[in-house]
């Protein structure tokens, strides 16, 4: 759905109206609604330090030096409450606007505005509606239409102006106390770059035979065995493409009254459906210090197979350890190992202001037939607002640096600026 920007934001405008308007709906319909507007400002720029190797961009023939993009995101979220009644109903709304601020056919390709695919011109203004029916039975409840999951086994991309998002159904069930069950369909997927939705495709790393697909299955759930221990499995097919396994292992000991240690461990194995070649095995596991804001964590990840793991494309996030800003460092029998560093300023008296840092390196790959190594330093630094009339303006600086042996080396930054009202 793609509306000029005037004719966007009015609409919008008019949902929001909708949500305040008293209707024959139960009170709580209309009582427990909430409703945000997030004004996204986006910047990104990437400089490509290489024009030899096989995956440089180009732009007419010639290898591109840069790609450069600078856009201003309106995010609204409309939520419903539920009907009264032993079946509640309700609705929400997500509405998407991204106005191009700068960028050109030269320096286009970020992920962050649709483009030209002849020409590779950016265009100027894009958006989205998506609208999600819900039935709530007891603590179960069923949605209908438009998601952003979040699941291990399918993360949508939000490091973009605007989110990616998914169509479909879910039922969530929490009738259990620490006990979460999820499992639902997906039929199409629209990316963090689009007004439109499309069929779901695979990426796999030595893979072939893979199809674009309408159909992507998911169930699973999580149980927290004590406050401190969590234990989840997953199982995810996209038909005719792969299925695939999960589980996922989370605990922090306390070692002392200030200092604990955080495990996170992570399993996926995926194997091909249909005519498609896919062999995976995943293993993950980092372990992080944590005392008086600081967290200090140490990962190795280990596949095996003939191919990498497998994940929906498009920009989709696979939740791996070693998925980083730039890189998932997931090529076929590819092992990397971590080392990152957090910091919540606020055990120093700033709260609001946090730092990140991490390193990944990856090797015992090849491409192309020839042995091969990459490695990813992030680092991110970012403040919100606490108090008064600016509280949830947010500010992100981030910095990326990737160099590959047989792959293009980057140098990025991105500056993030966001503000968040709350209706």
């Amino acid at each position: 759905m793609h509306l000029k920007p005037l004719s966007q934001l009015f609409l919008f405008g008019g949902l929001a109206a909708a949500v305040g308007v008293p209707t024959a709906a139960s009170a709580a319909f209309i009582d427990d609604a909430t409703a945000s507007l997030e004004l996204r400002n986006f910047y990104m720029n990437r400089d490509y330090r290489d024009d030899d190797k096989a995956d440089t961009p180009q732009h007419k023939g010639a290898p591109k030096a840069k790609a450069d993009e600078w856009g201003q995101g309106f995010i609204l979220n409309l939520q419903s409450g539920f009907t009264e009644g032993p079946v509640g109903f309700g609705v929400d709304a997500l509405g998407l606007l991204g106005v191009k601020l700068d960028s050109g056919a030269g320096t286009s390709g970020t992920g962050t505005l649709p483009r030209s695919p002849a020409t590779a011109e950016p265009v100027d203004d894009y958006s989205f509606l998506g609208l999600t029916a819900k039935a709530k039975l007891s603590n179960t409840v069923l949605t209908l239409g438009t998601h952003q999951p979040t699941l291990p086994v399918l993360f949508r991309n939000d490091t973009r102006m605007l989110p990616q998002t998914f169509e479909g159904a879910q039922i969530l069930s929490k009738e259990f106390e620490g006990l979460t069950l999820l499992g639902g369909q997906f039929r199409s997927t629209r990316l963090r770059d689009s007004s439109n939705y499309g069929d779901m495709t695979m990426f796999a790393d030595g893979s072939s035979g893979g199809v674009a697909s309408d159909r992507f299955n998911y169930a699973g759930g999580s149980y927290a065995f004590t406050p401190k221990f969590t234990a989840t499995y997953y199982y995810a097919e996209l038909e005719d493409n792969y299925s695939q396994h999960h589980v996922n292992l989370l605990h922090v000991l306390p070692l002392s009254e200030r200092l604990g240690l955080k495990s996170d461990i992570r399993y996926f194995k995926s194997d091909g459906e249909g005519n498609a070649r896919v062999d995976n095995r995943n293993i993950g596991a980092m372990f992080s210090l944590l005392y008086a804001g600081h967290s200090l964590g140490l990962g190795y990840q280990d596949q095996s197979g003939d191919t990498g793991m497998p994940f929906v494309g498009g920009g989709t996030d696979p939740w791996t350890l070693n998925t980083l800003t730039y890189h998932h460092f997931l090529r076929a029998e590819e092992d990397g190992w971590q080392m990152r560093y957090d910091y919540d300023f606020a055990a120093a008296g700033i709260p609001g202001l946090t730092l990140m840092a991490r390193y990944v390196r990856g090797d015992d790959f090849e491409i192309a037939g020839a042995d091969a190594k990459e490695w990813e330093r992030d680092v991110d630094l970012a403040y919100t607002v606490q108090s008064g009339p600016l509280k949830n303006f947010n500010v992100r600086l981030r910095n990326v640096m990737y160099r590959g042996s047989h792959t293009t080396d980057i140098d990025e930054n991105r500056v993030i600026v966001s503000y968040t009202l709350k209706f």
